[in-house]
C-alpha cells in the first residue's frame, strides 16, 4: 500500500476508478479532483460512508484544490468531456487537450516523482499532451487503452463460444479508436488457438464490435461513454505499479524505435511494476497485424500535428 493515489475527475470515470482504488486498499488515500464544486466532495464523502460496509479503510477525499494531491505515486486523469452519439474520439481533441494540459501541469507541480495513467480521449494524443505538459520520462506516462480493448475483445469471444473469459487470453495494440490491432495470432483459449475455434468471418465481426465497442456502448447511453470498464482498466494498471506486480499489460506508450516507430504514443505489450512501464515488449506479428499498426500509429500522429499547428 501506498500514501496516496490521486484520481483527476469525478465523473463517471473518475467516481468509479476511486471507489475501486479504495476497496482494493492500494493506498491510504485516494484524492479525487474536480473542477465544480462540491461534487468531488459529495461522491467522496458517499464513497467514505460505503467504508464499513464494504470493508476497507483507504480515506476518500473530494477536493477543488491540488494541494491535498502533493506527492501523490500515481495520479488517474479521467477529466474532460464525454463523447455523445455520433462523436468520435477525434472530436474531442481541441477541449480535451486544453483541460489534460492545465491538469497534468498542475499535477507535476504538485506531484513531480508522480506516475501518470492517462483515460481521457482521444486517448494516444492525451497521453502525448500529459507528455509534453509534464515533462516526466515515458516510464511515467501511460495510456489506459489496450488493457479495455482487450477485455471487451475478451468478453465478445467468451459470448461466442461460450466460455469463462478467463480461459481467454489476447492482446490489442494499436491507437485506442477504430484502428486498434486485435491480435487473433496472439489470442488464445486455454492456449487453444482460437483460429481452431471459430472460424474466420466470426472473428472479423467480433474484431469490427471490439473496435466499436464504446461507440455502441455511447448509442445505448444517449448521454454518456462507458465508465464501468474504463475504470477497470485504469485499476488493473495503477495494481500493477503499486504492488510492483511485473504484469504484462497493453498500454498506450510513447514509443523509441519499438516496432520500427518513434516519437508516437501507441498501445503495445507493457511490463508494469513500481517504477511505471519497465519494459516495451515485441512481438513477432504477422505481416497484416504489422501492416494494420503502422496505419493505427498514422492515425494517431494526424490529430497530434493538428495540436502542434
Amino acid at each position: 500500500m501506498i500514501d496516496t493515489i490521486t484520481v483527476i475527475g469525478a465523473g463517471n470515470v473518475g467516481a468509479t476508478t476511486a471507489q475501486r482504488i479504495a476497496e482494493k486498499a492500494l493506498a491510504r488515500r485516494v484524492v479525487v479532483v474536480d473542477v465544480v464544486e462540491g461534487i468531488p466532495q459529495g461522491k467522496a464523502l458517499d464513497q467514505w460512508e460505503s467504508a464499513p460496509i464494504e470493508g476497507f479503510d483507504t480515506r476518500i477525499i473530494g477536493t477543488n484544490s491540488y494541494a491535498e494531491t502533493a506527492g501523490s505515486s500515481v495520479v488517474v486523469i479521467t477529466a474532460g468531456i464525454a463523447r455523445k452519439p455520433g462523436m468520435s474520439r477525434d472530436d474531442l481533441l481541441a477541449t480535451n487537450a486544453a483541460i489534460v494540459r492545465q491538469v497534468t501541469t498542475e499535477v507535476a507541480r504538485t506531484s513531480p516523482d508522480a506516475i501518470l495513467i492517462i483515460v481521457s480521449n482521444p486517448l494516444d494524443v492525451m497521453c502525448y499532451v500529459a507528455k509534453q505538459a509534464s515533462g516526466f520520462p515515458r516510464e511515467r506516462v501511460l495510456g489506459m487503452a489496450g488493457v479495455l480493448d482487450a477485455a471487451r475483445y475478451r468478453a465478445f469471444l467468451a459470448d461466442a463460444l461460450d466460455v469463462s473469459v478467463r480461459d481467454i487470453q489476447a492482446m490489442v495494440l494499436g491507437g485506442h479508436g477504430d484502428t486498434m490491432v486485435p491480435l487473433l495470432s496472439c489470442t488464445t483459449v486455454s492456449g487453444i488457438p482460437v483460429t481452431q475455434l471459430l472460424d474466420r468471418p466470426a472473428l472479423d465481426r467480433i474484431v469490427e464490435r471490439t473496435r466499436n465497442g464504446g461507440a455502441e456502448i455511447v448509442q445505448h447511453l444517449k448521454t454518456g461513454s462507458a465508465f464501468y470498464a474504463p475504470s477497470a482498466a485504469a485499476v488493473q494498471m495503477v495494481e500493477a505499479i503499486v504492488l510492483d506486480a511485473k504484469r504484462v499489460l497493453p498500454c498506450a506508450a510513447w514509443l523509441e524505435g519499438e516496432y520500427g516507430m518513434s516519437g508516437v504514443f501507441l498501445g503495445v505489450p507493457c511490463k508494469l511494476g513500481r517504477r511505471g512501464l519497465e519494459r516495451i515488449i515485441e512481438v513477432e506479428l504477422t505481416d497484416a497485424e504489422r501492416a494494420d499498426l503502422v496505419r493505427s500509429a498514422d492515425a494517431v500522429r494526424g490529430p497530434m500535428a493538428a495540436l502542434a499547428s
